[in-house]
């Protein structure tokens, strides 16, 4: 079991719909891992901490417009009961933060995360101004709710965690790993249709291959993702500045 002063590593989601989990992560890597306790899954339902007898957690947004805002004061109430303690809250939202790899390694390393999964327009800014919340957005697109996206950054904190990969390799080559997208992957058959695996990958020359996997790694980030090409260049130029001045 993975610990972090003791405890397994936790994951607490405050939602409206706790039926929603763990939904796929009780299966495969984290399903298994789930089950041999290496983390654990807590839900807290949102709707508990409503003040009147409808459950409302929900109101009209001041200033007009459409849709409806959750309230300060409901969700406020349910962080204060389920938050936990010494790990950071997070509040799933497409205006956040970008997530990335760095952030997951770095939630990994902790105790767990809380994570607060929006509906309607959002949440009230006041409770996320008032507790200092971190917005975490995975992507440029919009969901329904916050508890895909928080299936997803579970997923990716959980697979990092020691022994739920079986080879530790597997994770240093992965997309993102080095700042690179990743290399093309082949597997048999050799001839498939016609289309053929790259000599190199067949010749048993690891020198080599590694070469050819990494120009390809560079190829498909230049191509695809210009920005993380730019980043990986200036962090490759810095290394190397710093290995001339260490001369």
């Amino acid at each position: 079991m993975y610990t972090c002063g003791g405890q397994a590593w936790t994951a607490r989601v405050l939602t409206l719909f706790p039926g929603m989990f763990p939904g796929p992560l009780a299966l495969s890597l984290a399903g298994r891992a789930l089950e041999d306790g290496t983390w654990r899954l807590e839900t807290a339902d949102i709707r508990d901490h409503a003040t009147d007898r409808h459950g409302t957690v929900d109101d009209s947004p001041f200033g007009g417009g459409p849709g409806m805002v959750m309230r300060a004061d409901v969700v406020d109430a349910a962080l204060a009961a389920h938050a936990l303690n010494g790990a950071p809250v997070i509040y799933l939202t497409p205006r956040g933060a970008p997530l990335c790899q760095d952030r997951i390694a770095r939630l990994a390393r902790g105790k767990g995360v809380t994570l607060i999964c929006g509906r309607y327009e959002g949440l009230d800014q006041r409770v996320l101004d008032a507790r200092g919340i971190e917005e975490i957005s995975l992507g440029d697109f919009v969901l329904s709710g916050g508890e895909p996206a928080a299936v997803a950054l579970i997923d990716a904190c959980v697979r990092l965690l020691p022994g739920v990969v079986g080879e530790a390799e597997s994770l240093r080559d992965e997309s993102f790993s080095s700042g690179l997208l990743e290399y093309p992957h082949y597997t048999r058959p050799a001839d498939w249709c016609g289309r053929k695996v790259p000599d190199i990958l067949l010749s048993g020359h690891h020198e080599r291959i590694e070469a050819w996997r990494l120009a390809q790694a560079e190829t498909i980030t230049r191509e695809r993702r210009p920005d993380l090409w730019s980043r990986y260049l200036e962090k490759t130029r810095g290394e190397e500045e710093k290995c001339h001045e260490s001369h």
